[in-house]
């Protein structure tokens, strides 16, 4: 029997007349992975914090298995500024196999320069070192509020590799579906005030949601037939009732409370006629930008977008996406060539840095300030409440002051600003980022009906196959790959493109016994992985080291030619060493 680690019961939080959830009830066991999904303003993050002791609630209880260690990872961590990225991490000094191994994850989440002050880190950076922080202390049962935000695609597959290993616990909220679907096994579901629980995966959530909203939808339709009925009787009988009448009285208000539920019905597709673009675009015409004499974000590239294109741009972050799309809009000035841009285009921009609004200001005020209603074409309009009704937004919330909204209705809203405002090519920035699942399906099939362009920055890779046709895969250093598909076709022809140096017979099966290690969470280090374990250290610190030099050495600028050739040679092939170290040294640490 699986080990109970938290128990929740009959748990209720409101604030003010806002009941967020009530007398709701789950556990979590040893080895369970679970991610937690609800719309955004519901109380997902209110959730966490509560469960984590960082705020109270109303009622109910919440019992952890005694001296369970829990790590937690805020959605908006806060660091004191002077300390450097491994203070921020780990705090005991001294112990040198933990500051190890937080090197090691701080290289998977591409945090380099572990002296460096918080401070000078961004947003996003101090995330992952949050993140880092978490994973670093090992603790019985891992917290994540939006783990996969500021990732690069390359960090969400490595973290969702670590995160399957072995029998860790963990509870998520996430609304990367890919994420998931592959690393959780229970989904829990806050709506309308209630739990529920779903023992499958992401996939097997949707099946069974939609047995659930038909079944309610039912029951509402039996109780509404019955509750007419017993209306009648209520208004015929007389106030001063018998003992069974009173039964009958406390049936019908509880039938009441059924027959009055609403389910949230389907949204009909919002599609517009009247918007037009033309036939030419924009043409990118030999455009060459770089920062300094090493960061280079495009040369000599060429491009011609064509019309009605759904482009997705991927790649690694640092590698110019996002100054790609700043510098199609003006925004950025750019070294060489230049973009002739169709008279007929009219952008739409969704920044990472987009929030600005009045927070005294009504939700359908910032809306009716930009316009009061969208003309669909054919004669037909959306007012400014309807267009934020179709995005979730109930009448309600409509009234509400933006300061009462959560960070993920914010930035639905700052969404719905730049739609309301009818372009004919969007540019969008991350725009999946703190949004809930059920209004990136939302988005998706806007975007999917869109008669315009549309250009999508996102590490979202099942809204990237919903949305997109066609691919910009910046690799870093200017190069830039153009393929015809969308993300997870560029995934299995790039697969596909490195079967050509599949492994030897012996390093599959030493690949394989690697795998079969990594899944046996209750197998110790045997004597010769231990020898193994502690040379990786002695041998990790000299390739450190050694990097160090060599970095130190190519910008010097005393090197010869021939010296300088040689040594940037071998810088790569360190590096990739180091990585390869690095991971199994991960590998055999968990075994710790």
């Amino acid at each position: 029997m699986p080990v109970p680690y938290l128990d929740v019961q009959q748990l209720t939080k409101s604030f003010g007349a806002q009941v967020l959830f009530r007398d709701i009830s789950f556990s979590i066991a040893e080895g369970q992975k679970v991610g937690l999904i609800a719309q955004n303003g519901t109380g997902k993050s209110t959730l966490l914090s509560i469960l984590t002791g960082r705020e109270g609630y109303d009622s109910g209880s919440i019992i952890y298995r005694k001296d369970l260690r829990t790590g937690y990872l805020e959605q908006s961590p806060v660091f004191d500024p002077d300390d450097t990225v491994l203070d921020a991490c780990f705090n005991h000094q001294g112990e040198e196999e933990k500051i190890l191994k937080a090197k090691q994850i701080l290289t998977q989440l591409k945090i380099n320069d572990l002296s460096q002050p918080m401070k000078q880190l961004s947003g996003g950076q101090q995330k992952r070192v949050a993140l880092a922080n978490v994973l670093i202390t090992n603790p019985d049962l891992i917290i994540l509020d939006e783990p996969t935000n500021h990732l690069d695609l390359d960090m969400i597959v490595w973290l969702e590799g670590y995160l399957s290993r072995g029998n860790k616990t963990l509870l998520m909220v996430t609304h990367d579906r890919f994420f998931l679907d592959r690393v959780c096994s229970i989904i829990l579901e806050l709506d309308n005030q209630t739990i529920y629980t779903y023992r499958g995966n992401y996939s097997y959530y949707l099946e069974k949601r939609q047995e659930r909203i038909e079944n309610t939808r039912a029951e509402i339709v039996r109780a509404n037939n019955l509750y007419r009925r017993e209306l009648e009787w209520m208004r015929r009988m007389p106030q001063a009732r018998g003992h069974k009448a009173r039964y009958r009285e406390e049936a019908f208000y509880e039938l009441e409370k059924i027959a009055k539920q609403r389910i949230e019905e389907r949204q009909i597709r919002l599609k517009s006629s009247s918007i037009y673009i033309g036939s030419k675009i924009f043409e990118c015409q030999y455009i060459s930008k770089k920062y300094g004499e090493d960061t280079v974000i495009t040369k000599d590239f060429y491009y011609n977008f064509a019309r009605y294109e759904k482009m997705g741009i991927v790649g690694n972050n640092g590698t110019g996406k996002s100054t790609f799309i700043k510098m199609l809009l003006g925004l950025e000035p750019i070294d060489q060539g230049r973009f002739d841009i169709g008279d007929t285009v009219k952008f739409g921009y969704f920044s990472q840095e987009g929030l600005h609004f009045n927070e005294q200001q009504k939700v359908i005020d910032v809306i009716t300030d930009i316009a009061e209603y969208i003309d669909m074409g054919s004669g037909k309009h959306l007012s400014a409440s309807q267009f934020l009704q179709f995005f979730l937004f109930s009448p309600e919330q409509q009234h509400n002051y933006v300061y009462k909204l959560s960070g993920g209705e914010k930035r639905k809203l700052y969404l719905c600003t730049v739609l309301m405002k009818n372009p004919n090519f969007l540019v969008l920035d991350e725009p999946t980022n703190d949004l809930d699942i059920q209004t990136l399906q939302i988005l998706e099939e806007y975007l999917t009906d869109f008669p315009g362009c549309v250009i999508v920055i996102s590490h979202d890779r099942y809204f990237m196959d919903k949305v997109v046709d066609h691919l910009l895969v910046f690799k870093g250093n200017g190069v830039i790959k153009d393929f015809p598909g969308n993300y997870t076709q560029y995934r299995e022809w790039s697969a596909m493109k490195s079967a050509a140096s599949e492994p030897s017979e012996k390093e599959k099966t030493v690949k394989k016994e690697r795998n079969s290690n990594r899944h046996d969470s209750s197998r110790r280090m045997t004597f010769k992985e231990k020898r193994e374990f502690e040379q990786l250290e002695k041998e990790i610190a000299d390739l450190e080291a050694e990097q160090k030099k060599l970095e130190d050495e190519l910008c010097s600028g005393t090197l010869s030619v021939e010296e300088l050739t040689e040594k940037s040679k071998r810088l790569p092939s360190l590096k990739d060493e180091l990585d390869e170290k690095s991971m199994r040294w991960l590998e055999l640490s968990e075994l710790c």
